[in-house]
């Protein structure tokens, strides 16, 4: 169980930033109000996640050096996160444009992405469309569209049309489609431009199937 699931956990690492000097086991017990095992068990899990610092302390006097146990600076990484609120955010900005304008920049955004995240073709390699819709299929297959190619497109040529059975940005497309499928449109135009591919997108159909959205390829003069 993370630390973000635990409350207990969650409140003994609250404990250990509030105090001015690192604590023993039998010191962070007693300001829980827990047995000291219970406590070790806790600590060693936040020290095992990362949050929490254990050392030896030498004693001041006669004894045994004992554990100690501080919490780590910097922000709580165990806590909640929210990236569909960011990017609701982000997608309100181009929202409040001109719809036509708001498309082509997020087609652009796409392109930029997407050429980015493509991997150029080798120098002594020549792009053809088989090769160049494989390397398509395996990007958007790590992006998490779960691509699958409608029909072979034949010997030396590329399916006309790539069906995405997965959106990994689903809720977002639901409430605005016209600009996130227009930043999926722009990726797959970016990476088929980086990859030197004889071939484009030339539109991308949202929901055009009841279980899948359709990207529709065609072909291009060959890269110089």
């Amino acid at each position: 169980m993370s630390t973000r699931e635990n409350p207990r956990r969650r409140a003994l690492l609250d404990v250990l930033r509030a105090a001015p000097a690192p604590l023993g086991v039998a010191q962070a017990a007693e300001r829980m109000s827990l047995h000291p095992n219970t406590v070790r068990f806790h600590l060693e899990a936040l020290v095992a996640d990362g949050l929490v610092e254990r050392r030896t302390e030498e004693p001041a006097g006669p004894g045994r050096p004992r554990t100690v146990y501080t919490a780590r600076p910097g922000m709580d990484r165990g806590g909640p996160r929210d990236y569909r609120l960011l990017a609701r955010m982000l997608l309100s900005r181009w929202s409040a444009a001109d719809p036509a304008e708001a498309r082509a920049e997020a087609r652009e955004t796409g392109r930029t992405w997407g050429r980015y995240l493509a991997d150029p073709p080798a120098p002594d390699e020549t792009p053809t469309p088989e090769r160049s819709t494989a390397g398509l299929l395996a990007l958007l297959d790590g992006l998490g569209f779960a691509p699958r190619p409608d029909g072979d497109g034949g010997p030396g040529r590329s399916p006309e049309r790539i069906r995405l059975r997965h959106c990994p940005f689903l809720e977002l497309a639901e409430e605005q489609g016209g600009l996130v499928c227009s930043l999926h449109l722009g990726l797959i135009q970016g990476a088929l431009a980086r990859m030197g591919a004889p071939l484009t997108a030339t539109a991308l159909e949202p929901f055009a199937e009841p279980d899948a959205c359709v990207a529709h390829l065609t072909a291009t003069a060959a890269a110089p």
